[in-house]
Order: C-alpha cells, then sequence, then structure tokens
C-alpha cells in the first residue's frame, strides 16, 4: 500500500524559515508530480508549489521568492523550503502526489494527512 508521510511544521515567528518533508512510501514504479497545497481556516485549499519529474516547477504566486520546492524521484521524497514566513502562511499543508504506478493502479492521486504550520509572534 502507498503512502504519502510528511515532516516538518509546526509554530515559526515571522520572518523564520520552514521545511517541509514528503516522501512516498510503499512500491512505485512512477510519479507525475509531487508537490505542496494548503488550507488556511476557513479558506479553501490552493496550490503552494508542484514539482514535475520532467524537472519544472509551478509556485504559486503568494509564495513566489519565497518557496523553493525540489523532488528526489529516486527518494521519492519532495521537500518545500519557505523563507519569511508570515501570519497569512499559517495553514495546514497537505503533500501531493499525482499520476502514481504501483502495483495496483496506473494513475493513482494521494494525499498526505496534513502538517500544521503557524505563523505567529
Amino acid at each position: 500500500q502507498v503512502h504519502l508521510v510528511e515532516s516538518g511544521g509546526g509554530l515559526v515567528q515571522p520572518g523564520e524559515s520552514l521545511e517541509l518533508s514528503c516522501t512516498a512510501s510503499g512500491t512505485i514504479f512512477s510519479i507525475g508530480t509531487m508537490g505542496w497545497y494548503r488550507q488556511a481556516p476557513g479558506k479553501q485549499r490552493e496550490m503552494v508549489a508542484v514539482a514535475y519529474t520532467s524537472g519544472s516547477t509551478k509556485i504559486a504566486g503568494s509564495v513566489k521568492g519565497r518557496a523553493t520546492i525540489n523532488l528526489n524521484f529516486s527518494q521519492k521524497t519532495v521537500t518545500l523550503q519557505m523563507n519569511n514566513l508570515n501570519p497569512e502562511d499559517t495553514a495546514v499543508y497537505y503533500c501531493h502526489a499525482d499520476r502514481m504506478i504501483t502495483l495496483t493502479d496506473r494513475n493513482l492521486t494521494l494525499w498526505g494527512q496534513g502538517t500544521l504550520v503557524t505563523v505567529s509572534s
């Protein structure tokens, strides 16, 4: 069975940095994309950053210049580095993997359980 295991998150002060990591576990032959989404209280889930196995990335305008995403396909790990955090970055951050080929699926989409990031002084 395939899972996404997230780490990182927690309480940080404004202006600080944070790194989130997500690893896909299980027998996986291929992954199309891995990335991070977030959902703030009372708001819809939104894309933060996505990395494609082709090497390209997509970064949301709200974090552009402050966020870096890296995908290590061989380790099936995606990391999100965010700098100069502000209270508007407070949200539950979800790892997402798409177009996965596993033993039982040829087009699997998975979400992680979410990790809370709180930016507050």
